[in-house]
C-alpha cells in the first residue's frame, strides 16, 4: 500500500481510513522486523530490547485496528466473526452473507438488521 491516494476529491473518512492502513501496514512491517532481528539475536539484552519494541508496535497496531473497527462496519464484522474464537480459523466462516451496508463509513447500520 502506498501513502498516496489512488483517487482524488475524496471525503474526509476515506482519507483518515486511509492514513489508518498506511500507518496499520508500517507497524505490521516494523512488527516483523523487530521479531526477526529478536530471533536471531544472541544478545540477551538487545534481544530483550528488540522484543520490547516489537510490543510496543503491537500495541500500536491495535489501537489502529480499533480505530478501523469503528469506523468500517465491515471490520467490526469480521472481528467479531473471527477474532478470540477456538474454531479453526477456516471452519468459522458459516457459508451465510453478512448485513448489507449502505455505503460510506462512519456510523453506517445494516439495510437489513
Amino acid at each position: 500500500m502506498s501513502s498516496e491516494y489512488i483517487e482524488q476529491e475524496l471525503s474526509a473518512d476515506v482519507r483518515h481510513v486511509h492514513r489508518a492502513l498506511a500507518s496499520l501496514q508500517e507497524e505490521l512491517e516494523a512488527i516483523d522486523y523487530y521479531n526477526q532481528r529478536a530471533d536471531r539475536s544472541e544478545d540477551a539484552e538487545l534481544k530483550a530490547i528488540l522484543i520490547h519494541n516489537r510490543d510496543e508496535e503491537i500495541e500500536h497496531a491495535n489501537m489502529l485496528f480499533e480505530y478501523l473497527r469503528r469506523r468500517m462496519p465491515e471490520f467490526d464484522l469480521n472481528m467479531k466473526k473471527y477474532l478470540f474464537s477456538t474454531k479453526p480459523v477456516t471452519k468459522i466462516e458459516s457459508g451465510g452473507t453478512a448485513p448489507a451496508y449502505d455505503l460510506g463509513l462512519a456510523g453506517l447500520k445494516p439495510n437489513n438488521p
